[in-house]
């Protein structure tokens, strides 16, 4: 008999055109579907926490699967992570009640975005970050990321998972960190995220912190809800980094 099994997923994006699967183009969901049926999966789809963009990366990605399995979790994993490419990996393997969605059921979802000040590029770091100059400024930073949390209409942020559905969103926690060196590292929490919401955010946040934009902007977008924010973060900085549930 069939049982449900969450999985933890971890995964380098820079290859992938996302994690949902896609008509023309690599992705997370086909990759880890492939290696199931290989194991006698007979599902239509994997159940997934969300998608990712194409160049996001995760490292707390979860999805979900029935599958007749008679040995236990623990060699499950092992036999996904020796046929999954090395850019995946099931870093958590668990059973879980039959009626277990990992997107309907996640109380938060949390991202990090990753960036570096320097003037010249840097390739080894570029992969996982992105470059900014000139460096913002911390305190301009974190006044911006305060104006983020709550229950705000993100829609001047991204778009709705699904055509006409709501764009507030409940948004738990929002921080600048600096990191050792020149490195910046915001983290944010929510119910859930419209498409490109987190990369538009950092995107005008940098602005505001290298004095580029008015730093009341961040208000007066949430008020609009309509009127998208002019820039957006590329990818590569960007980590799903934990489903909450």
């Amino acid at each position: 008999m069939a049982a449900r099994y969450k999985v933890v997923l971890a995964y380098d994006g820079s290859a992938f055109h996302g994690m949902q699967r896609q008509k023309n183009g690599r992705s997370v969901q086909a990759e880890v579907e492939m290696v199931l049926r290989s194991l006698g999966w007979q599902g239509r789809s994997l159940l997934v926490a969300g998608r990712t963009d194409a160049g996001v990366h995760a490292s707390g990605q979860v999805a979900a699967f029935d599958l007749n399995w008679r040995h236990a979790p623990e060699a499950l994993q092992r036999a996904l992570n020796a046929s999954l490419p090395a850019d995946v990996v099931v870093s958590q393997l668990s059973p879980v009640a039959e009626d277990f969605h990992p997107r309907y059921q996640a109380r938060s979802r949390r991202y990090q975005y990753r960036l570096y000040c320097q003037p010249q590029r840097d390739p080894l770091r570029e992969r996982y970050a992105w470059r900014v100059w000139p460096a913002p400024g911390l305190r301009l930073l974190s006044a911006a990321a305060r104006q983020l949390r709550g229950r705000h209409d993100f829609g001047s942020f991204g778009s709705a998972p699904t055509p006409g559905g709501s764009t507030v969103r409940q948004v738990q926690a929002a921080a600048w960190q600096k990191m050792t060196g020149d490195e910046f590292v915001f983290s944010v929490s929510a119910d859930g995220f419209l498409y490109r919401m987190v990369r538009r955010m950092v995107a005008l946040q940098v602005k505001i912190g290298q004095g580029q934009e008015d730093p009341e902007l961040v208000a007066r977008l949430l008020e609009d809800g309509r009127s998208k924010a002019r820039h957006m973060a590329p990818p590569q900085g960007l980590t799903l980094v934990a489903v909450e549930y």
